[in-house]
C-alpha cells in the first residue's frame, strides 16, 4: 500500500497495480468545452469541482472520459465523438455522448436538478420528481452505459462514475460486462432518511447504486446517511466493520473520501508570471489598486448563499461605514440552470440586491460591489485568488467545496483569509479557517471585518497552517485512497 500519498508515489502504484486497466471517468459535464471566439476555436478548462480534481489526475493516466457534449464548437473538433484535450498539451481521450433537447430537459434540467439537487441539499428548496423524468433519467444513463461498454468491452478497466446524475450506469453496464470495476463519487451531500424517503424512485435509485463495487462520499456522515437509507428501504445486509453492504450476491463497500484539489499544480501555476500580469490587469480593470478586496466565487445556485453573502457585505458597511471607498466586493458566478424557474428568481434576486446595495452606499465613483458574470479561465480565477484580502465560501450545505481549498493553494503576495461555512465539507478539515453560519448576517459580517482587519503576523501563521493541511491532504492523497481501496477489495 501507498505510505507517503506524494503524486510521485501514487502514480508509480496506480501504474504497477493498475496498470492492465482501462481507467475511465464517466461525468455528466465535460472538462473541457470547446466554443467560437472571433472566428477560432478556443478550447477552455470547464468549471466545476469534478473538473478541478480529476483533470489533473487524468492528464497523468491518460485515461479515457466519457461526458456530455455541450460546447458548441464540440461537435467540430471531434471525430466519432472523440477528441484529446487539452488543445495545447493533448494527454487523454474525451468521448462525447450527445443529448437532444427532450433528454437535457427530462434528465439533467429534469430528475437530476428538480429532484435529486434539492432533495440533498437542505436549502428548504422542495424538490419536484415526475415519472417521466424518471424515465428519461434511465434512458441517457443505459446510453451512457453502453457507450462506456463500446469502449471498454474486450479490455479490463476500471470505470470511476460522478456524481447524481449517473447514478444507474454500473446497473446497466454490468449487464453487458458483469466483470468490470465500477466506483461513483456522490460529490453532493447525501440527505437524512427523514428526507430522502420522500424520493418516490428510492428503491430503484439504491438498487442501482448497490451495483458499484465502491461508493464514495465526500464525509462519514454522508455514508452513514446511506446506510440509514439503505436499512430502511432494501433487504440488504450492512456490515459496518467492512463498511459494505450485501445485496444480492454482491458487496458494495462504502467510503468517506473527502476530495481535494492540486495543491503543488494550483501553487506552481499561480506563481507564473502570466498570472501576475493578470493579477495586475484585473486590478487596473475594476479600479482595485488601493482597495481591500472581497471575492466570491461560485455558480448562480441557491446552496452557495450569495444572497446571504450579500447582505453581510451590507451589514459590514452600514456598521463600518469608515469602509467605505476602501473595499469592493467582487462575486463571480456564471449563471446556471436558467431554464430552471428557481435559477431565474435566484439570478433576479441577486441582480436586483447588488443594485440595491451598490445604490445605498455608492460614493462618486466606487460602488461596493461588482457582480461578474463572464467564463473565467483558470488562470483568471488563480489571479482572482492572488489579489483577494479575504475569501468568503458561505454555502448554506454543500458537500465538499473546493473553492476553499483552491484559494488556500494559491501562492500570493498577500496572506488572504478564509471565511468559511461550517456546512460545508470543507470546514471539518479546515478548522482553522474563519468559520461562519451564512444564516446569520450578523456574525458574517463581524468574521468578514475580522479578516479584513487581521494583524500580518497572524494571516501569515494562519494562511500557513490550511495550506499545510490542505497539502497534506490533496487530490493525489484522495485518488491514492481510492486506488489502493481498489486493489485490497480485488
Amino acid at each position: 500500500m501507498i505510505r507517503a500519498w506524494s503524486k510521485k508515489n501514487v502514480l508509480n502504484f496506480m501504474r504497477d497495480r493498475l496498470s492492465d486497466y482501462t481507467f475511465v471517468v464517466v461525468s455528466n459535464r465535460q472538462p473541457y468545452i470547446h466554443k467560437m471566439f472571433r472566428g477560432k476555436i478556443e478550447c477552455t478548462r470547464g468549471p466545476g469541482g469534478v473538473v478541478t480534481a480529476l483533470d489533473p489526475i487524468m492528464r497523468e493516466l491518460r485515461g479515457l472520459w466519457v461526458c456530455c457534449g455541450s460546447g458548441e464548437a464540440d461537435r467540430l473538433v471531434a471525430k466519432n465523438s472523440k477528441v484529446r484535450v487539452p488543445s495545447n498539451d493533448p494527454s487523454y481521450e474525451v468521448k462525447y455522448i450527445w443529448l437532444n433537447k427532450e433528454e437535457n430537459i427530462g434528465y439533467y434540467y429534469g430528475y437530476s436538478n428538480q429532484g435529486l439537487w434539492p432533495l440533498s441539499h437542505l436549502v428548504f428548496m422542495k424538490p419536484s420528481f415526475s415519472n417521466e423524468h424518471w424515465k428519461v433519467y434511465k434512458q441517457v444513463n443505459k446510453k451512457f452505459a453502453q457507450s462506456i461498454y463500446n469502449e471498454i468491452k474486450g479490455k479490463k478497466a476500471i470505470v470511476f462514475v460522478q456524481d447524481y446524475h449517473l447514478a444507474l450506469v454500473s446497473k446497466y453496464l454490468k449487464e453487458m460486462l458483469p466483470q468490470v470495476t465500477t466506483l461513483l463519487f456522490w460529490h453532493i451531500p447525501w440527505p437524512t432518511y427523514d428526507v430522502f424517503r420522500i424520493l418516490p424512485q428510492r428503491q430503484e435509485l439504491l438498487a442501482g447504486l448497490l451495483s458499484y463495487d465502491t461508493l464514495g462520499f465526500q464525509i462519514r456522515y454522508f455514508c452513514n446517511n446511506f446506510f440509514d437509507a439503505v436499512a430502511n428501504e432494501m433487504e440488504a445486509k450492512i456490515n459496518k466493520e467492512h463498511q459494505s453492504v450485501h445485496y444480492k450476491g454482491h458487496e458494495t463497500f462504502v467510503r468517506g473520501y473527502p476530495i481535494s484539489v492540486d495543491f503543488e499544480g494550483i501553487n506552481s501555476v499561480s506563481g507564473e508570471e502570466q498570472v501576475k500580469t493578470l493579477a495586475s490587469s484585473l486590478k487596473e480593470e475594476f479600479g482595485l489598486q488601493d482597495k481591500k478586496i472581497i471575492i466570491g466565487l461560485d455558480r448562480i445556485d441557491y446552496t452557495k448563499g450569495i444572497i446571504e453573502r450579500i447582505k453581510a457585505v451590507d451589514k459590514l458597511l452600514d456598521m463600518h461605514p469608515e469602509l467605505k471607498e476602501k473595499v469592493v466586493f467582487v462575486q463571480m458566478g456564471e449563471i446556471s440552470r436558467i431554464h430552471l424557474s428557481q435559477y431565474k428568481h435566484l439570478n433576479e434576486s441577486v441582480n436586483t440586491l447588488v443594485e440595491e446595495v451598490n445604490f445605498k452606499h455608492s460614493r462618486k465613483y466606487w460602488k461596493p460591489i461588482i457582480f461578474l458574470r463572464r467564463h473565467l479561465d483558470f488562470k483568471e480565477v488563480l489571479a482572482f485568488y492572488k489579489i483577494a484580502d479575504v475569501c468568503v465560501v458561505s454555502s448554506l450545505h454543500d458537500g465538499m467545496n473546493l473553492v476553499a481549498k483552491e484559494f488556500i493553494s494559491v501562492k500570493s503576495e498577500k496572506e488572504g483569509v478564509l471565511v468559511l461555512s461550517k456546512f460545508t465539507g470543507a470546514s471539518r478539515e479546515l478548522k482553522n479557517a474563519l468559520l461562519i453560519n451564512p444564516y446569520h448576517i450578523e456574525e458574517t459580517s463581524n468574521v468578514i471585518f475580522k479578516a479584513l482587519n487581521m494583524p500580518e503576523a497572524e494571516r501569515k501563521k494562519y494562511r500557513k497552517q490550511l495550506q499545510q493541511l490542505v497539502h497534506r491532504n490533496d487530490i493525489w492523497k484522495w485518488i491514492g485512497k481510492i486506488a489502493s481501496g481498489i486493489v485490497q477489495e480485488e
